[in-house]
């Protein structure tokens, strides 16, 4: 077995793969950048070393920076994780050249399935059933325009080299495949060093369903059965669960088994995916195979009990699996929540800065659920703009899938992160979506049931209830703690009243509390809540039990109550007497600043591109100007007809979020 093995990435991945080498007494090299000089797997790893600037394609993604470390370390082998040069030929054949081992397929492998249109090619060769497209590479923006018509719309660009979303766009029409073309080549230029783009049909309302399969170099090949990732926003995945809900065990023996095929055609060895998109009558159609390790692959642990990157650094020592495919099973039900430091309420738009809390829920492992938080920040440090926005992965198990969800529910309240934007509110609600509770999602599910954008959740009134009876306790707690410290009363303590009206999301709630010392009965007009806790004001996070049933309130105190966020709701929770919420509405409210003739950034970013000049007349929906972060580009159009009055920025400025781009008349 290695004695050292050097991780080729950064950020959870290479702490992920840093904690299976050291329960295999493996020691671990890190790489890092300027930006992440003081990040967690630099922390974990045994050694680490400085490769570079922060951009990744002057660091990460230079072979030659990566190999220099290497010999100055005399790592035997690398693991490459995900994304950066985990598919790239070129840095496979040059560890091959130096006798160092790559953790991960042989470099032909790469090169052929890799590639996504050679994949694509050799997929078809072998009989496998795939998306109708053009698999050639495209000159230009024109070509892509009359490829499109002839596949016909809509279509998905791709990058060939591509991976996470990046340098992906769909188009509905000539328009968007010709800009969709440019924007694509620069997002995989910058992402990858590669800038070729094909283009297929865009199947509507696909499931995107994954084998996972694992070969080694003695012939053998299984696969570790489904992950259903059709959560999707951006052709990003957000949400993924194993197994898929959809399949029957007749389809997933069928994917299964091709997945192998195909992986035994090329001469595959190591852990890779293939994906699929799946009709709603379970035709299923290959789309690419990824030859590394998956962002998703915790959830494929959690239900076979297969240790992933054990089993790719077992096979690139040469050893057999130790698993035949009777004996990968399914046990329960995995969900795994992908924390983005992106803003859900200005359309998932990448935040950037430094993280003030970062508090994960407990993880925990026993029979009957798993609680598992996969990450590479810590409270205090910084998401830089350089990188991928991912915080976290936060993975749950249990022996069904409602189980799942409700305990990803639960951990999801308890996951505290303050200083960034992030998408917690969003992966609540949709743990409470009916849809996906039922099972019966698409990757079309956020585009059709977020047509506007997310704008928030408005909890049902049963919930709001058990939050009001909640906010209601807490409230006395706190005013009997101010009453202790007043110094008013001496030797006694001053009477707390028991009447309060408790107002969140536009409904008022009268309540009496009835306190004993074991918690509190919050009487309602109808029924009441049993609340029982050990929160004691000031604490950010508040375990609570309603009813016998556990729950947890991320707290803040305001004036007049809190804010409290809970299940994907982020409300500002008032409790006042009843003479007070009389006088309450009699008070006039604040309006918000007008910005109707304003263009602001939404998000921290580098201007790309103006495209409008002061006095020309925009259309609703035009472009106005390209703002790129975290390496995606996004284009900023116009809301409605207007003219253009005056331009603060010019291509090349980094600009703060809701920094002025231009105005209108």
């Amino acid at each position: 077995m290695f004695d050292k093995i050097l991780i080729a990435n950064r950020g959870e991945i290479a702490c992920r793969v840093i904690k299976t080498a050291k329960t295999m007494g493996i020691k671990t090299v890190a790489i890092y950048s300027d930006a992440d000089a003081q990040a967690l797997h630099v922390q974990m790893a045994d050694e680490a070393v400085h490769i570079g600037p922060s951009p990744a394609n002057q660091s990460y993604i230079v072979i030659e920076k990566v190999m220099q470390a290497i010999r100055q370390t005399g790592a035997q082998a690398v693991h490459p994780g995900y994304g950066f040069l985990s598919e790239n030929r070129l840095f496979a054949e040059a560890l091959e050249a130096e006798g160092v081992v790559f953790i991960g397929p042989p470099a032909h492998a790469i090169e052929s399935m890799g590639d996504k249109i050679t994949s694509k090619k050799l997929a078809k060769e072998a009989g496998v059933n795939t998306v109708p497209g053009y698999m050639g590479v495209i000159a230009d923006a024109d070509e892509a325009v009359k490829i499109s018509n002839e596949v016909g719309y809509p279509v998905m660009l791709k990058a060939s080299a591509g991976g996470g979303g990046k340098g992906m766009r769909i188009a509905w029409n000539d328009a968007e495949a010709r800009e969709g073309f440019q924007s694509s080549k620069n997002e995989a230029a910058s992402s990858f060093g590669d800038d070729r783009i094909f283009i297929e049909k865009f199947v509507t309302q696909p499931r995107h369903i994954e084998i996972q399969v694992l070969a080694d170099s003695h012939g053998n090949c299984i696969y570790l059965n489904e992950r259903e990732c059709s959560i999707q926003r951006r052709n990003q995945k957000v949400i993924e669960e194993a197994p898929s809900p959809f399949l029957t065990p007749e389809v997933r023996k069928a994917m299964g088994e091709q997945s192998c095929a195909l992986a035994q055609a090329v001469g595959y060895t190591s852990a890779g995916t293939v994906e699929f998109i799946v009709d709603s009558a379970q035709n299923f159609y290959f789309l690419e195979m990824n030859t590394r390790l998956q962002v998703e692959h915790p959830v494929t642990e959690l239900i076979t009990g297969v240790d992933l990157v054990e089993q790719m650094i077992r096979v690139a020592n040469g050893e057999a699996l130790g698993l035949k495919q009777e004996d990968v099973k399914i046990k329960g039900w995995a969900m795994e929540s992908r924390l983005y430091a992106e803003d859900p309420y200005r359309g998932f738009l990448p935040s950037i800065g430094r993280l003030t809390r970062y508090r994960p829920p407990v993880e925990g492992h026993n029979e009957t659920s798993v609680v598992r938080n996969d990450t590479g920040v810590f409270e205090g440090g910084e998401i830089s703009m350089f990188y991928d926005p991912m915080i976290a992965k936060l993975c749950t198990w249990a022996p069904d899938r409602a189980s799942a969800i409700d305990k990803m529910r639960n951990a999801l309240d308890a996951f505290e992160v303050e200083g960034i934007a992030h998408n917690i509110p969003f992966l609540s609600a949709v743990m409470d979506h009916p849809k996906f509770c039922a099972g019966t999602i698409t990757t079309a599910f956020i585009e059709e049931e977020y047509p506007d954008g997310f704008e928030g959740v408005a909890l049902p009134t049963v919930t709001l209830k058990i939050v009001a009876a909640c906010a209601a306790a807490m409230y006395r707690l706190g005013e009997i703690r101010r009453t202790r410290v007043s110094g008013r009363i001496d030797n006694h303590e001053r009477r707390v009243r028991d009447d309060w009206v408790v107002s969140v999301q536009g409904h008022d709630f009268t309540v009496d509390i009835a306190a004993d010392p074991n918690g509190s009965t919050v009487h309602f007009e109808t029924g009441s809540h049993r609340i029982a806790s050990d929160w004691t004001p000031g604490k950010s996070l508040a375990l609570m039990n309603v009813d016998g049933t556990d729950i947890a309130l991320k707290v803040e105190k305001c004036t007049s109550g809190f804010r409290i966020r809970f299940r994907g709701a982020d409300m500002k929770v008032t409790v006042r007497s009843p003479r007070q919420a009389e006088l309450a509405k009699l008070m006039i409210e604040k309006t918000p600043p007008d910005t109707s003739k304003l263009l602001l950034c939404p998000m921290p970013g580098l201007i790309v591109k103006v495209e409008v000049a002061i006095g020309d007349e925009v259309q609703e929906g035009q472009s106005l100007c390209t703002v790129e972060a975290m390496k995606m580009e996004n284009i900023l159009r116009a809301e409605r007809k207007s003219v253009v009055s005056k331009i603060h920025v010019a291509p090349g400025d980094s600009l703060a979020v809701d920094a002025i781009i231009m105005e209108f008349e």
